[in-house]
């Protein structure tokens, strides 16, 4: 593993870190759950985007429009149908993909508003939860997925592996890709380049349609 820190962005989550370093000066944003608006502020600041966020928390959503930042309060996964195709050059989906009903269907909206679409989301398939599964039988509470399953918001089991034999089924492409070992909202973390599926806290992809 190689260990990544950028101390201009040590405020920022390590996985939105990742992205923002993805994002072209200039190009048009959405963040989706974009919880206090940390990214977008920052690419709006460094990067100049012309950036909008969808938050579904009533505070975080008023928190972002306190720092200036253009943020709606609501339900993206119904919002983003009101958007025409290619609205977007980039549609950020950062740590939320495991809370969505369906995924499959919010993918297919996504790559329709946005030329390209960033997805981070955390590794089931991680060491340290198929342990705790085989040395206890009883369901993993790890940093990054920090709850018992009967309070969870996740609602979907999913690996690095997983989602890539997705989106090979439904004929997306990933344009970019990188698989992290950070802790839940760390502002640290290394890049994982051998045996990601097992050593990984994170896979974050950067996908688009294929033509």
């Amino acid at each position: 593993m190689s260990t990544v820190y950028n101390q201009d962005l040590g405020t920022m989550r390590f996985d939105l870190q990742v992205i923002a370093s993805w994002i072209e000066p200039g190009s048009r944003v959405l963040d989706l759950g974009c919880g206090n608006g940390d990214l977008l502020e920052y690419l709006k600041q460094h990067k100049q985007i012309k950036g909008t966020g969808i938050e579904f928390s009533e505070e975080k959503a008023a928190r972002c429009i306190e720092r200036g930042l253009t943020v709606l309060q609501g339900d993206f996964s119904k919002e983003v149908s009101d958007y025409p195709e290619g609205r977007f050059d980039v549609v950020i989906l950062s740590q939320t993909l495991q809370q969505i009903s369906d995924p499959k269907e919010l993918l297919i909206d996504l790559l329709w508003i946005g030329k390209r679409v960033i997805v981070s989301f955390p590794n089931f398939a991680h060491w340290s939860a198929r342990l705790q599964i085989l040395l206890t039988g009883m369901a993993p509470v790890t940093d990054q997925l920090p709850y018992e399953w009967y309070n969870t918001p996740n609602i979907r089991v999913i690996s690095i592996k997983d989602f890539k034999r997705f989106l090979r089924l439904f004929g997306v492409r990933t344009v970019r890709e990188v698989a992290i070992n950070t802790h839940h909202h760390d502002y640290k973390g290394n890049i994982v380049r051998t045996f990601k599926n097992l050593r990984a806290t994170y896979g974050i992809m950067m996908l688009e349609r294929v033509p």
